[in-house]
């Protein structure tokens, strides 16, 4: 899960990462208002998880409230990158007399976590790998021991930090390491760290994305989702503990296991090069699904409007064919009228005979049954382009 800036900000805040005031708007108002309460001069920026907001215009400087004001109904509504600014942050402004970089995030191609700290900050971080590489640090880190105080040392004098701030530095990187662990995060970025014109370390910008796979150990991560924006269609397969995603294709998949559904992925997306369509979405019903998720599963694809034809693969194991086919017939029940889309269905495995029997039993106009991967998706392919 990635955050909006304002969120980092008071995680930040909230591990002790030396942060400036912040407040959140959704009204025009509400950025006189919490202008008012910062004394007044403050930066308006767009709230989007999306890099480029200042380029965009996403970002004002804004001299008094009345001003902050004018800057937030200027900056609400826009279109930044196809994303809407629905609310704004109104951050304390700073006199800023140079700007770092600092991140944490996980390494997977290493297998550990990766620190990365520049003094060339407020730049895209590609841009300074590129043209100023020796200005970037990195350094791996063991998550078996952390970031201690000595190591954070010799990562800020990699980064050629200045001796002046170099403490300081380390201090925030041992917490940010500190709030990387207690928060289960993947990324945890500070662009830009500024050092102010009295001296202070300040984190001005901030980017975490949560694991979502540690969610059942953060009750408090529920409330900082983005509800109003997620896609509907997930957040009813979420409600149902379906894992989905959805894609910009026109053939609906239904998989058990997630090699198998990436597999089918593939598949899809090579058939459907012939009649010009594409996979329409992820969707792992799981090695133990029961007939009653493999219904939930249907119904929330068969309930996009993007998708043209739907392809059930299955290879029974723990989840035996005939289950998946009650699951198919369950929810083409539930359904009635208002399924309309062909279903081509691949079933091999644990009780397969039987589970082709019940789908033949049943004789549904809309589903069809081939034996083999590659043929169901070239049908189901077929079917999407009609």
């Amino acid at each position: 899960m990635d955050l909006f800036e304002y969120q980092a900000r008071d995680l930040f805040e909230a591990h002790n990462i030396p942060v400036l005031g912040g407040a959140v708007a959704f009204t025009a108002a509400e950025a006189q208002s919490a202008a008012e309460a910062m004394g007044g001069k403050v930066v308006v920026k767009a709230q989007v998880k999306v890099g480029g907001r200042g380029k965009a215009g996403g970002v004002k400087l804004a001299v008094d409230a009345a001003d902050a004001r004018e800057k937030a109904e200027a900056i609400l509504g826009m279109d930044i990158k196809g994303h809407t600014v629905h609310k704004v942050m109104i951050a304390q402004a700073a006199p800023i007399a140079e700007e770092y970089y600092m991140a944490i995030l996980l390494d997977r191609a290493n297998r550990n976590f990766l620190v990365m700290a520049s003094v060339a900050g407020g730049m895209e971080i590609e841009e300074v790998a590129h043209t100023q590489p020796e200005k970037l640090a990195r350094v791996g880190i063991d998550p078996n021991v952390g970031i201690s105080a000595a190591k954070a040392a010799e990562i800020v004098k990699a980064g050629q930090f200045p001796a002046d701030v170099a403490d300081q530095v380390a201090d925030v990187l041992v917490k940010l390491w500190a709030a990387f662990v207690a928060e289960d995060a993947t990324l945890m970025e500070i662009n830009p760290l500024v050092k102010t014109e009295d001296g202070r370390i300040v984190a001005l910008d901030g980017k975490v994305t949560l694991d979502d796979n540690a969610s059942f150990r953060h009750a408090s991560h529920e409330a900082l989702e983005d509800h109003a924006s997620a896609n509907p269609l997930e957040a009813a397969a979420k409600a149902k503990g379906l894992n989905y995603v959805k894609l910009d294709g026109e053939v609906g998949i239904i998989g058990n296991g997630a090699g198998l559904v990436m597999s089918t992925l593939d598949v899809v997306a090579y058939a459907g090069e012939k009649y010009g369509v594409k996979p329409a979405n992820f969707l792992d019903i799981g090695g133990g699904a029961s007939a009653e998720v493999m219904a939930n599963g249907l119904s929330i694809i068969l309930g996009d409007p993007d998708v043209r034809s739907v392809f059930v693969n299955v290879f029974g194991g723990i989840t035996a064919c005939d289950a998946v086919a009650n699951g198919i017939v369950q929810a083409l029940a539930i359904l009635g009228d208002t399924a309309t889309k062909p279903i081509v269905v691949r079933l091999d495995g644990n009780n397969v005979l039987e589970g082709r029997r019940i789908l033949n039993e049943a004789a549904h106009p809309l589903v069809q049954q081939l034996e083999t991967m590659d043929g169901a998706a070239a049908k189901a392919a077929e079917l999407a382009a009609k």
